[in-house]
């Protein structure tokens, strides 16, 4: 056994745990995810948002409720908190005029 296996800990199921190196690392690596959550995000509220408009200069409603329910849907693999971040996306994609 080398030194470094010698010094690994592991949680109570025997899963090793991140050194605190690797906790630097890993915490990079939330902070690029985040950066590429944001940048997504932020692509998807103009997106919404010019499919708004496009549909209310049309004449059409700018909510499509059947839509949203789809995007709900999508989202429900994370729980509950999955239908939380839909709506928050919903909301955010709507704008001051969907709200």
């Amino acid at each position: 056994m080398s030194p470094t296996e010698a010094n690994q800990v592991a949680d109570p199921d025997g899963v090793r745990l991140p050194t605190p190196e690797e906790v630097v690392e890993l915490r990079k690596e939330i902070d690029h995810c985040d950066r590429e959550i944001l940048r997504l995000v932020k692509r998807r509220i103009e997106v919404s948002q010019a499919i708004g408009r496009a549909r209310m200069a049309a004449g059409g409603t700018k909510i499509v409720y059947n839509r949203e329910i789809d995007v709900l849907a999508r989202y429900r693999e994370l729980g509950p908190e999955g239908r939380q971040l839909a709506m928050a996306l919903l909301n955010l994609g709507r704008g001051p005029l969907g709200r």
